[in-house]
């Protein structure tokens, strides 16, 4: 069995004293920056983690840091791998803690576990309606965020609607005019965001829209309006409101017999694992959860540090570019 590294080893292996090393896991002041990068890469590069019990006793911190998530019908797993791979990086262990979706009953699970000093830090990624402890009051550090509201659906960065006034200016260069737009569930701020961003654009750039259709995340919301459309209807771009109502368009139009792209070019949206797989590849966009939530996690540590806040992550989104999008069909 592979013997476990020590701290002494790391302080070997980044050039600085044993205490130097404990400084760095424990929070404490006075330790610049580049010996701080230099520890946490020879812990990373020995696989050490801390014994948080020997340092609960010692420094009276647990070494335990807790995500306040809500059951929701988000999968959170990308943003929880950030959120874990930077609190490991930092010497942290990190727990789930569900609360209850109303804000009262949320606000009051909350105090309970700041009360109980259980953690270090708590990171909640919906909105508290309940005043904190400040940090000086307490041993637990609280970071409400904003990426997300009471229902766990994105508010922050990730409502960034930009990404559909890129593809549709990509479409009008490829030689489009018309445009058809299947929304998100519109209780969703991201649903919103995008539908107003195609409204802006279709006016904006003078083009021919052949409507808003209300729908959901789900395939059939794609699926049955481009089944219903006329026989004779004209080659135009379709922007879904994800890569399975997109998913659910390109089988309807290629039951019809339309070309995509031709008749039907289509843009998604999420990068779904299998998109980059459909006939043809999916135009979609990237949303970097992961980034996401080890920026968060980044954030809490430094305010449980009592150290300077990085700021918010930015540029979580991007375009990319595949085959089913192209020249609309002459005929």
């Amino acid at each position: 069995m592979e013997k476990r590294a020590t701290s002494r080893d790391v302080a070997k292996l980044a050039g600085v004293s044993q205490s130097t090393v404990s400084f760095v896991f424990t929070g404490r002041d006075g330790i610049s920056e580049p010996t701080r990068k230099r520890v946490m890469e020879a812990a990373a590069e020995l696989h050490y983690r801390p014994n948080l019990a020997a340092r609960s006793m010692r420094t009276h911190r647990t070494g335990r840091l807790a995500v306040a998530m809500t059951v929701s019908a988000l999968n959170p797993l990308t943003l929880l791998h950030g959120v874990t791979t930077a609190a490991q990086e930092a010497g942290y262990a990190v727990e789930v803690v569900y609360v209850p979706g109303e804000p009262e009953a949320r606000a009051e699970r909350l105090a309970e576990i700041v009360a109980s000093e259980e953690f270090e830090g708590i990171l909640s990624f919906t909105p508290l309606h309940a005043p904190v402890p400040p940090i000086d009051r307490t041993r637990t550090a609280v970071l409400s965020l904003s990426e997300f509201d009471e229902r766990m659906h994105v508010t922050g960065e990730l409502t960034d609607a930009r990404p559909v006034v890129e593809m549709m200016e990509r479409l009008v260069e490829l030689g489009h005019r018309r445009f058809l737009h299947i929304t998100g569930d519109l209780t969703f701020p991201s649903a919103i965001a995008r539908r107003d961003a195609y409204l802006a654009t279709i006016e904006r750039l003078g083009l021919e829209s052949m409507g808003v259709i209300t729908g959901s995340w789900h395939p059939p919301a794609g699926h049955d309006p481009i089944a219903a459309l006329p026989d004779e209807t004209a080659p135009f771009a379709l922007i879904a409101a994800n890569d399975l109502v997109a998913t659910g368009a390109i089988r309807a139009a290629v039951l019809r017999g339309w070309s995509v792209p031709g008749r039907m070019s289509v843009t998604g949206w999420d990068d779904l694992e299998q998109s980059e797989y459909l006939v043809p590849s999916l135009t979609s966009v990237i949303q970097d959860r992961e980034a996401l939530g080890a920026n968060s996690m980044r954030r809490l540590i430094a305010t449980v540090r009592r150290e300077p806040v990085p700021p918010a992550a930015t540029g979580l989104q991007r375009v990319v570019w595949r085959d089913s999008i192209g020249v609309p069909a002459t005929s």
